[in-house]
């Protein structure tokens, strides 16, 4: 084979490889690296969220995977990438054969019924994916096939017994160290897996077997010359740590005895594919494998739970790396949502439905909710109690009230983008001015170093902070006590609902990703076209510089009604009416 296999590399951090001949003997390969200059490249971009189970409903965390997703899409887009986003469900498996029979369903009805309810979910939260995948297509059947017949070829995979723990509910294999012993509801023992919880069983039966055991140095060094090839940086620490152990070969099959939905082995209808290998293949399936897939494949992504950082840092690496094939530009990781501090389930009760939750706090709401309070790095607990809260001061009070107070008629009658008067602003400015302009000059840098590394809480609570020093500057330079009359005054108010429609223009832009049509409503409010929402239009109040502002003099858009009506806790009284004094 021609040793060109090359992974083209991202910024400082990120490198490629390629394989050794085929021929050579698996025990002496290494990975060696390349880097290439891809700045002069079109600009592309592919990210995907895990593809679901359907073994059950959607909950919040399957939607915060997906928003989490959506939100990097729509930024890259902003900055001009071709961007593609994948999300859909996976539907075979032990598990969903055993869910369609309980259910008393055929497989694929059943499967196509619960994969609807995610697809609607996503529809009606906003989550704009350009390919929703369902691994019992077709196309997915295909490329599985010849993803399984490319490693058999290349002599990774042969049959053998397997003998070990097995967990259904998790789809997964166990070594003796990943169980422990435990008491089931009846008071019967049994054996557990300690990552789950989930209940495992033993296994002992002849399989197809994957070499993993073959990839680990490979993998080493992969995630030792790439340190944002997982983040955040506490997961790849944690691969790392799994890597101190040699890995034990992958079975990856099923005898078709015992699982029938499935993808059957090309060459051996008495086996059926894993169902972790039939899923992960899915991420290739979009980019059009085993077809013309480089132009996306070499800008791929993932976004994953950290439930399942196993089967993308170890399993998917070393598929792809057996292959030949190029492995993704990076994992991004996420901790789980939790409700009093435990895990949701269906026996606690504790399960929170997002689509109710939408109807409730509004879509925007939930979105800004869930992008603005989800930290990566560990588990967040879920309360109805913080989502108003946090959407009353923040999205109601102030950004809301920062957009009504300046395009009030009381204070802004023209209702137009006013002029900024260089003179009249040196006149009133003070050191917390100076402040607030300095971040809100530097905040697209800050956000945009938040949103590339998925700590889009960061980003948008950079955005808040902003927001809250406007607030502040309105306050101080109170408007309404200037003498409309004076000419003097009239410019001094124009400056001040000048420099705070920029901040306001701003802070619109940079919130598309996360809040698409609250954004939307803002920046129509203010007057800004649609062609002029890129990230390339951040420039702040160039008025200042000396150079012409588009905005100025500009109409401003229709008044739509209130940005963000507060939310009412139950049992709580509606806050009373301000006079109009106080509203200016």
């Amino acid at each position: 084979m021609n040793r060109t296999l090359i992974l083209q590399c991202v910024g400082r951090l990120q490198r490629g490889f390629f394989l050794a001949p085929v021929s050579a003997p698996w025990s002496t390969r290494r990975v060696r690296h390349a880097c290439k200059d891809v700045g002069k490249e079109e600009k592309n971009y592919y990210i995907t969220t895990p593809i679901f189970y359907v073994n059950a409903s959607p909950h919040l965390g399957h939607l915060y995977s997906a928003v989490l997703a959506d939100c990097m899409h729509r930024y890259k887009l902003l900055q001009g990438f071709h961007s593609r986003f994948a999300t859909g469900t996976d539907e075979h498996g032990l598990k969903i054969q055993q869910a369609a029979d309980a259910a008393g369903e055929d497989p694929l009805a059943f499967c196509t019924s619960v994969s609807q309810r995610f697809r609607r979910l996503f529809g009606s939260c906003h989550v704009s994916f350009t390919d929703y995948i369902r691994t019992t297509e077709e196309r997915h059947r295909r490329a599985v096939e010849h993803f399984w017949c490319l490693l058999r070829d290349r002599g990774l995979i042969y049959k053998g017994i397997y003998e070990g723990w097995y967990s259904t509910p998790d789809e997964s294999f166990l070594t003796p160290t990943q169980v422990a012993d435990a008491v089931d509801s009846s008071g019967d023992a049994i054996k557990v897996s300690l990552e789950s919880g989930h209940k495992v069983e033993w296994l002992k039966e002849e399989n197809y077997m994957f070499r993993l055991s073959a990839f680990r140095t490979q993998l080493l060094d992969w995630l030792h010359n790439n340190p944002g090839a997982i983040q955040p940086e506490r997961f790849r620490q944690e691969v790392l740590q799994w890597l101190q152990d040699d890995l034990p070969d992958l079975s990856v099959s099923r005898q078709r005895s015992r699982l029938q939905w499935g993808i059957p082995v090309p060459g051996d209808p008495d086996h059926t594919v894993y169902v972790w290998l039939d899923a992960l293949v899915n991420y290739l399936t979009v980019a059009g494998y085993p077809g013309d897939h480089k132009r996306w494949w070499s800008v791929s992504r993932h976004v994953v739970g950290k439930d399942i950082l196993k089967f993308h840092a170890l399993y998917w690496p070393s598929f792809l790396l057996g292959a030949g094939l190029a492995l993704p530009r990076g994992l991004y990781v996420h901790s789980h949502w939790t409700v009093g501090g435990k895990k949701m389930s269906k026996s606690l009760g504790n399960v929170v439905d997002p689509l109710e939750r939408s109807r409730a706090f509004t879509v925007e709401g939930l979105r800004y909710f869930l992008l603005r309070q989800g930290a990566p790095d560990s588990d967040c607990d879920y309360t109805d109690d913080k989502v108003i809260k946090l959407l009353n001061a923040e999205l109601a009070d102030s950004l809301g009230g920062l957009l009504n107070r300046c395009t009030a008629p009381a204070l802004n009658p023209a209702q137009i983008y006013p002029h900024f008067c260089p003179k009249s602003f040196s006149g009133m400015q003070d050191p917390e001015d100076d402040r607030m302009l300095d971040a809100v000059r530097s905040l697209p840098s800050v956000v945009e170093h938040h949103y590339d590394t998925l700590h889009t809480y960061k980003g948008l609570e950079a955005v808040a902070s902003c927001v809250r020093q406007t607030n502040g500057f309105v306050q101080r330079h109170a408007p309404w006590k200037l003498d409309k009359t004076d000419g003097g005054g009239r410019r001094r108010l124009d400056t001040v609902i000048h420099v705070s429609l920029e901040c306001l223009r701003i802070y619109g832009t940079l919130l598309q990703p996360a809040v698409p049509l609250l954004a939307d409503q803002l920046l129509s409010r203010l007057g800004v076209r649609a062609d002029e929402r890129k990230w390339t239009d951040l420039d702040f109040l160039s008025s200042q510089k000396g150079t012409d502002c588009s905005f100025q003099g500009r109409a401003l858009g229709p008044d739509t009604g209130v940005l963000f009506s507060r939310l009412e806790r139950p049992g709580e009284e509606k806050p009373k009416k301000m006079n109009k004094k106080q509203t200016k």
